[in-house]
């Protein structure tokens, strides 16, 4: 975590749940956004462990997880 002490697995794993669960899924968050908005609620990973993390959750990536539905054309 920020103050340096370490953080269970289900708490990493509950909280990156959530945010995605949040996400715009017109604009769905990339592994980058995602350690950043770790980082807003306090807990400190790296992006490959936020990757490794939504793969053993069984998350999309951003790009397969974009709702295309209501995209307009150009």
């Amino acid at each position: 975590a920020a103050g340096g002490e370490e953080v269970a697995w289900d708490t990493v794993r509950l909280k990156l749940q959530e945010i995605v669960d949040a996400e715009d899924k017109q604009h769905p968050l990339s592994d980058d956004q995602l350690v950043a908005k770790l980082a807003d609620h306090g807990v400190t990973v790296a992006r490959r462990t936020v990757t490794k993390y939504r793969k053993a959750m069984g998350i999309l990536s951003s790009r397969q997880r974009r709702d295309w539905a209501d995209k307009k054309s150009s």
